[in-house]
């Protein structure tokens, strides 16, 4: 039974998803075909702030015309599944943090975005808490 229930976690965290119809929240979720995905790893700024609505605007801009698809690491946040989303092979989490509107979130990227981070947006972003 143990194993059974092991299997079954490891086909749920092997889930990927592709874009059929893509929307953008802001610039660390998107929703692909009515399911979102929460960027794993990019802390954005909140949308009501002046750097979200920028954030926001260069991912529907980067986004455009694009192939995007997720791998799904199995886990939830609120209601959004958790992975790493490509745009046409591209990680859109590695391009949104080096094009300097958000930060890496250490806690749950295991530091892969810390040497993408402009110093303009460690100076101007700040940090969530639970990052």
């Amino acid at each position: 039974m143990l194993k059974f229930g092991f299997i079954v976690f490891v086909l749920v965290a092997a889930t990927s998803v592709a874009a059929g119809t893509l929307t953008i929240r802001d610039a660390d979720t998107i929703v692909i075909d009515g399911t979102p995905v929460r960027l794993n790893g990019a802390d954005a700024p909140e949308l009501q702030t002046r750097a979200g609505k920028s954030a926001r605007r260069w991912m529907v801009n980067f986004l455009a015309g694009k192939s995007v698809s997720c791998d799904l690491n199995g886990e939830r946040t609120y209601d959004r599944w958790v992975g790493v989303c490509y745009a046409d092979g591209q990680d859109i989490g590695a391009a949104v943090i080096a094009a300097g509107h958000t930060l890496d979130c250490m806690r749950y990227s295991d530091g892969r975005y810390k040497h993408l981070e402009t110093p303009a947006a460690r100076a101007r972003l700040h940090r969530a808490r639970y990052c």
